[in-house]
């Protein structure tokens, strides 16, 4: 099986060649269950149903409603998924992992009916959303799990995961996670696929996951860290993790607002960011940057007043031109770095 997933790009729907994939959005929520785990039980007030009375305050945290939380409606998906591939993207990574409610089945049928690629995640988010049973496993028990995703298949089904993770660290990260992530670490070794990692919310976590990474004798350069947009915002940070040859995610396109209900910081909006990513550009990290929106509550589907999976492509994109960005970066961004890191090797 690794001879030939080797040079592919390897989808819900089966290997692909490299040159397929297209533009890329390199980490996102399609069929996806993201409420904490006690939000999850029968008896827990979902709150108010979405709608345009509604949405704003459930954007800005007047409104508790854990229902915004969580999708599982193949449908649904695969209708916002298609507004994606309208507006010009052609695949997409997903990466509700274990303790997401991941669902290859479900994001098969979401492929083929948009006709979208999706590659799909595999590993564990993070502590507490991880099954109890997590606290009696080994590093090496992480590992075989996570090589027989990505070889054999995931989650009970025959279809097999095209990348690791999003493997779900915080700040300060818990041992278990620390376990979670070794293991990550070795089936990427095992299997040749690129590893996508949740940070904790410290500025300092994404630096502390890149030395880990280090020490482990992992390939860095195979190794995503995602959130950086609500994580790191001076450049003194950022430049020293891409010195790193850690990949640069930029990640949440499409949160125009400051407030962020998870931490006090005031969110940056999409120009900002492309800001930062300009930083990078300018001194020499190209290869090293990625994006994407992480819609993972409906408020940020279309249906229900959101941006949606098509925000970069319709918006972002013409926004890069505009402030200096030429074709040549617009591709390594959205089409050559996704495929180098998605490409098996």
């Amino acid at each position: 099986m690794r001879d030939t997933l080797r040079g592919k790009v390897q989808t819900v729907l089966g290997p692909i060649e490299p040159s397929a994939l297209g533009r890329t959005l390199m980490h996102e929520h399609i069929l996806w269950d993201i409420r904490p785990p006690p939000d999850r039980a029968p008896e827990v007030d979902q709150g108010p149903e979405i709608d345009l009375c509604t949405c704003w305050k459930i954007n800005y945290g007047q409104i508790r409603a854990p229902r915004n939380a969580v999708l599982q409606c193949e449908a649904t998906a695969a209708e916002e998924i298609s507004e994606l591939r309208a507006a010009g993207g052609d695949a997409v990574v997903e990466l509700s992992c274990g303790g997401l409610a991941p669902d290859p089945e479900g994001l098969a049928a979401v492929s083929r009916k948009s006709g979208v690629h999706i590659v799909m995640g595999c590993g564990h988010y993070v502590h507490e959303y991880q099954d109890p049973a997590n606290a009696a496993r080994g590093v090496e028990d992480f590992a075989r799990e996570m090589i027989a995703q990505v070889l054999e298949g995931a989650w009970g089904s025959g279809i097999r995961a095209g990348i690791i993770g999003e493997i779900g660290c915080q700040a300060p990260w818990t041992e278990q996670e620390k376990r979670v992530m070794a293991g990550a670490l070795l089936a990427q070794r095992e299997t040749g696929a690129a590893v996508n990692v949740h940070p904790g919310r410290h500025p300092d976590q994404p630096q502390e996951i890149a030395d880990f990474v280090r020490a482990h004798g992992a390939d860095a350069g195979r190794v995503i860290i995602s959130h950086i947009d609500r994580t790191i915002f001076d450049e003194t940070r950022l430049l020293r993790l891409a010195d790193s040859g850690v990949v640069i995610e930029f990640d949440l396109f499409g949160t125009e607002q400051s407030y962020y209900k998870l931490a006090d910081i005031d969110m940056p909006n999409d120009a900002v960011r492309l800001r930062l990513i300009r930083t990078l550009i300018a001194h020499g990290h190209l290869e090293r940057v990625v994006i994407s929106h992480d819609i993972c509550s409906r408020t940020r589907l279309t249906r229900f007043g959101g941006h949606g999976y098509g925000h970069i492509f319709s918006n972002v994109l013409p926004m890069m031109l505009r402030r200096g960005f030429d074709q040549a970066e617009i591709d390594a961004i959205l089409v050559n770095n996704p495929r180098r890191l998605l490409t098996i090797v």
